[in-house]
């Protein structure tokens, strides 16, 4: 087995063992969970660290119904039924936080995001990159995350958003509940997807 600097049991945690759960118990997501959380994956590399992933959290029960209404029919119940719910976004005005997230090149802001159809582009690519951090965090603290795309996107984006937001999913977060997993779809193999050249 090749060797690895993460412990075998953090890389079945993070990755072998990991699910998209289905189900979920009712203990709640605590705040300090999100925020440690969100201490660990604020670390994703982001071109020119622009750091556009927003993230609202979905606590109260009159915003999950808002919510719910929005959601694919098969996702409804799983949605309904999760101790906490996020909808995460990518900010297409990120370049305003240039100026504090790059110090070292702040005129990045006006030399190559001024124009809104280019931040959208990065925004979008670097948020979903954020995102899948936020996945492989949620799992590092031993909770479970159910990421969703199966949704009404731009009714989201009306509901919970401005014009200046792109929803990307809505991910349910919390302990796998009974029967959380569907059976493991195979994967591709090494020689599947590598090529040398």
């Amino acid at each position: 087995m090749p060797e690895l600097a993460l412990h075998p049991a953090a890389q079945d945690l993070l990755f072998r063992q990991a699910r998209t759960a289905n189900t979920f118990t009712t203990e709640p997501v605590t705040e300090d969970q999100i925020r440690a959380v969100h201490d660990l994956v604020k670390y994703a590399p982001t071109a020119y660290n622009q750091s556009p992933l927003r993230i609202v959290l979905v606590r109260s029960d009159e915003a999950r119904e808002r919510l719910l209404t929005h959601m694919a029919e098969g996702n409804r119940a799983k949605t309904a039924a999760a101790p906490l719910v996020a909808i995460l976004a990518a900010d297409n005005e990120f370049h305003e936080e240039l100026p504090t997230l790059l110090p070292h090149f702040p005129q990045a802001k006006d030399l190559l995001f001024a124009d809104r159809p280019v931040r959208e582009e990065s925004a979008l690519l670097n948020a979903t990159l954020q995102a899948a951090y936020f996945i492989l965090g949620i799992r590092a603290a031993g909770l479970a995350a159910g990421p969703m795309t199966g949704l009404d996107l731009p009714g989201v984006r009306k509901e919970f958003l401005d014009d200046d937001h792109t929803p990307l999913m809505v991910v349910n977060i919390g302990r796998p509940g009974t029967n959380p997993w569907f059976p493991r779809a195979p994967r591709l193999t090494y020689d599947d997807v590598v090529t040398t050249v």
